[in-house]
């Protein structure tokens, strides 16, 4: 089972339901994919478009703001019966309410777009080459299905790869 520590730096958060979200992503992703998962605890930092700008300047060398940063944690042991750090993921807040707006989305869906991709990226997904792009992008697509959200990366959307 997936431990998710919700940590809210930016006030406007709060109107969103960050719990039933956050956990709605990690219950699909456990259906879709329980093998991908052990036992391991996610921080989900909700923040603004200037704290993930300057996480993505100090930590990826790229001067611009982001929707969702992903920070695998290294591998170290843990005490028994302690779930094992994932990683960290902060999402911009700005920037999830522009790209929702943009998409013709809700912020709810799009932000559970976004947490889900951060966590693929903490087990190993990435999308760097187009043939792991396409296998991450499938996934997130079936996951978000389970969800009843319709596929990001689909005709009608503008399903960028940037995050």
């Amino acid at each position: 089972m997936i431990s998710l520590d919700i940590s809210i730096d930016d006030q406007r958060w709060e109107d969103l339901d960050l719990e039933t979200i956050s956990h709605s992503v990690a219950d699909a992703l456990l259906a879709e994919k329980p093998a991908a998962l052990s036992a391991g605890e996610v921080v989900l930092l909700f923040t603004s478009e200037e704290d993930v700008h300057a996480l993505n300047r100090e930590w990826r060398g790229k001067d611009k703001p982001t929707n969702v940063l992903s920070f695998p944690a290294d591998d170290f042991p843990v005490p028994d019966g302690m779930a094992k750090p994932l990683g960290d993921i902060a999402l911009a807040y700005e920037t999830c309410c522009r790209e929702a707006g943009e998409k013709q989305i809700t912020v709810q869906n799009h932000l559970s777009h976004l947490i889900l991709h951060g966590i693929l990226h903490l087990l190993g997904y990435d999308h760097i080459l187009d043939e792991d792009a396409e296998e991450m992008e499938r996934l997130e697509t079936a996951i978000l299905y389970r969800l009843g959200i319709a596929d990001p990366y689909g005709p009608d959307m503008n399903g960028e790869r940037d995050a």
